[in-house]
C-alpha cells in the first residue's frame, strides 16, 4: 500500500508518567514509521508530563507541544491534509479540537479510546470532557482500545459509523526476556486507581500480610500517602519504560489488576498485559470477559481471584511450570499482539474508512448530477386537430 501520512493528537508520548498511554502510543507510531508511513504526533504541553519526560525526542516520528486550542492552528495545513487525523481519549479540551478537525479535514478522521468503558461513563453521565455525542458520528473510524459487545453499543446507541477494535501492543524488540535472577516474588506495575485498589488488596497486600516470607514489589504513580504497606512490600514511585523488562525480569510472576468498569465491560487488556508478556514474565490475573480470547488460561496466563489463589500460586508453582507459562504467552504476542500486527490493524481500518468515504462521495455525486430530461413525442397532425 502507498505510504499515508498521519497525524496523532494525543495525551502523551513523551512522558510516560501517570499514564498507559504513551507507551502504546510508542509502539505503534514506531511500526508505522518502520512500514513506511509519515508520521507526527502533537502533545498539549502539559507540567506534569514536561516534569517526568522520558522520551522527548523521539526517533521515528516528529513530535510537537502546543499550547492550547489555539496554537494548534499553527498545525493548520499538516491537520488538513494529513490522510488520516487519530484524536486519542483524555486529550484537554478534546471536544473543541474534534469538532475544529473533522471542519477542515480532507482524509479520514478517527478516534483512538484507550478508556473505552470511562468514556462511556461519562457520557451516560452527560460528562463530555473529550468526547460528546454530537461529534462521534464523524470519527470513522472510532478505534477502541475495548472490544465485544461495546462496539455494537458506540455504533447502536451513540452513531459511530465504524467501531473497530484496536487493542493496546507492545514492541516486543524493546521488551525481551532478560535472564536475571528474581528478587521479588510477585510485581505489580501500574498507576493508582481507586476502582482498581480493591483487586491490587485482596491479590496483592494481603498475600504480602498472609505470607511475611514472600517478598513483593509495587511500581506506579499517584498512590497517595497513609496507605497500609506491609513491611515485605517494596514501594517505587515510577519505573520508566526502557526499564520495565528488568523490572518483569526481576519478578517471579507478574500481577494484572484491572479497573471495575473495564471488568463490567470486558475484553480490555491492560498495555501491561502485553508488556509483561513479550518479557517473558509468567502472568497472574483477575478475570475479566474476553481474557481467554487473548491468552489461553492454565497455558499461557494464570488467573487468580482470591488471597488463597494467590498464595497457592505462589508457594505451589514449580519454576519449570513458571517458565512454560512465561514461554507459551510470549509466543503469543509474537504471533498475534506485536505492535506490527496493531500497525497492520490500523492501516487496515484506515483503509477501509478512506473506501467507504469514496463510495459515499460517488453515490452524492451521482443522486445530485443533473438528470436527463424525459423525451416528450412529438404531437401527430390529427391530436392537434383534436385539441383545437
Amino acid at each position: 500500500m502507498r505510504p499515508m501520512r498521519i497525524v496523532v493528537i494525543g495525551l502523551s508520548l513523551s512522558s510516560s508518567w501517570g499514564n498507559g498511554h504513551a507507551t502504546t502510543y510508542r509502539a505503534l507510531l514506531r511500526a508505522l514509521t518502520r512500514r513506511g508511513h509519515d508520521v507526527c504526533f502533537l502533545e498539549r504541553d502539559q507540567p506534569w508530563y514536561a516534569d517526568h519526560r522520558d522520551l522527548p525526542c523521539p526517533d521515528f516520528c516528529a513530535l510537537h507541544f502546543y499550547r492550547d486550542l489555539r496554537d494548534l492552528e499553527r498545525h493548520r495545513l499538516a491537520l488538513a491534509t494529513a490522510d488520516a487525523v487519530i484524536i486519542g481519549s483524555y486529550v484537554a479540551n478534546g471536544v473543541a479540537i474534534g469538532e475544529w478537525v473533522q471542519s477542515l479535514r480532507k482524509g479520514i478522521t478517527a478516534f483512538y479510546d484507550i478508556d473505552t468503558p470511562v468514556t462511556l461513563a461519562k457520557l451516560e453521565e452527560g460528562d463530555y470532557e473529550y468526547l460528546s455525542p454530537a461529534i462521534i458520528p464523524g470519527y470513522d473510524p472510532y478505534l477502541s482500545f475495548t472490544g465485544g459487545s461495546v462496539l455494537r453499543v458506540l455504533e447502536r446507541r451513540h452513531g459511530a459509523p465504524a467501531a473497530r477494535v484496536l487493542y493496546c501492543t507492545v514492541d516486543e524488540a524493546l521488551y525481551p526476556p532478560l535472564q536475571l535472577t528474581p528478587h521479588f516474588d510477585l510485581g505489580y506495575l501500574g498507576t493508582y486507581s481507586s476502582d482498581r485498589q480493591p483487586a491490587l488488596e485482596r491479590l496483592l497486600l494481603e498475600p504480602a500480610r498472609q505470607a511475611p516470607e514472600l517478598r513483593f514489589v509495587v511500581a506506579g504513580a499517584q498512590f497517595p500517602d497513609g496507605l497500609d504497606w506491609p513491611a515485605n512490600v517494596t514501594r517505587l514511585a515510577h519505573v520508566a519504560p526502557h526499564d520495565h523488562p528488568e523490572f518483569y525480569a526481576r519478578c517471579r510472576f507478574a500481577l494484572n489488576v484491572t479497573r471495575v468498569s473495564m471488568v463490567r465491560a470486558g475484553f480490555s487488556p491492560s498495555v501491561r498485559l502485553f508488556e509483561a508478556a513479550a518479557c517473558a514474565s509468567p502472568i497472574i490475573s483477575d478475570h475479566w470477559p474476553g481474557l481467554e480470547t487473548l491468552f489461553r488460561p492454565g497455558e499461557e496466563i494464570l488467573l487468580a481471584d482470591s488471597t488463597i489463589d494467590m498464595l497457592r500460586l505462589l508457594r505451589r508453582m514449580t519454576d519449570r511450570e513458571r517458565r512454560a507459562i512465561a514461554e507459551a504467552a510470549r509466543e503469543r504476542i509474537l504471533a498475534a499482539h506485536s505492535s506490527q500486527h496493531r500497525a497492520r490493524e490500523l492501516e487496515g481500518y484506515l483503509l477501509e474508512a478512506m473506501e467507504r468515504r469514496k463510495e459515499g462521495a460517488r453515490i452524492v455525486r451521482v443522486a445530485s448530477a443533473p438528470q436527463p430530461r424525459e423525451e416528450r413525442q412529438p404531437q401527430t397532425k390529427i391530436a392537434a386537430g383534436m385539441s383545437g
